[in-house]
């Protein structure tokens, strides 16, 4: 069975919907580069939601000076789309998952492969979260208040998680790497 990872930026204030300009995605520091690249190692596959795939597709394909290796990364790896309203995701290796997303995901972790990751998506994360598909949270904490804007848990929504793995970083950026606890 494939994990499935949800990998965020997180605001200090916890918002991970970006209003603000509190994270650059093309500028991490040298001494966040060797997490960024065991958790992409460990990843063959992306899911987004369709606003998120757009957003993506719109920036990442069109970067051609690129020095994180993200660009390359991201037209590589398969990339699945939750969308009720696209057919033509216009970006290799992109299949777009229509109908019940919880099904279509649960299906995508039964075959065979390595970490799916899910970033950004709200929604989508919303839904995955709540219905107990997620098996860990990788975080990416940001030093910013955003005082507004979506958490990455919905409304209500309580479960205890069990820490795995910390780091802190020059930039004074925090990682942590969680998993929901089975007790």
């Amino acid at each position: 069975m494939r994990p499935l990872v949800i990998t965020q930026n997180i605001t200090a204030d916890g918002s991970i919907e970006m209003l603000e300009d509190w994270f650059d995605p093309t500028g991490s520091p040298p001494d966040q580069q060797a997490i960024l690249q065991r958790d992409s190692a460990a990843c063959d596959a992306i899911l987004l939601g369709r606003q998120t795939f757009e957003d993506f597709r719109g920036f990442w394909p069109e970067q051609t000076d690129d020095t994180t290796g993200i660009t390359d990364e991201l037209n590589q790896l398969a990339k699945y789309v939750v969308s009720t309203t696209m057919t033509d995701p216009a970006w290799q290796h992109s299949t777009v998952l229509t109908g019940d997303p919880i099904e279509a995901v649960a299906a995508l972790k039964q075959e065979e492969g390595a970490e799916i990751s899910l970033t950004g998506s709200i929604t989508l994360c919303h839904a995955l979260i709540t219905a107990g598909l997620v098996d860990e949270y990788r975080l990416w904490t940001y030093p910013y208040v955003q005082g507004r804007g979506r958490r990455l848990f919905p409304d209500g929504f309580q479960q205890r998680l069990e820490l795995l793995e910390h780091h802190a970083f020059s930039s004074h950026v925090t990682y942590t790497r969680w998993s929901p606890r089975k007790d």
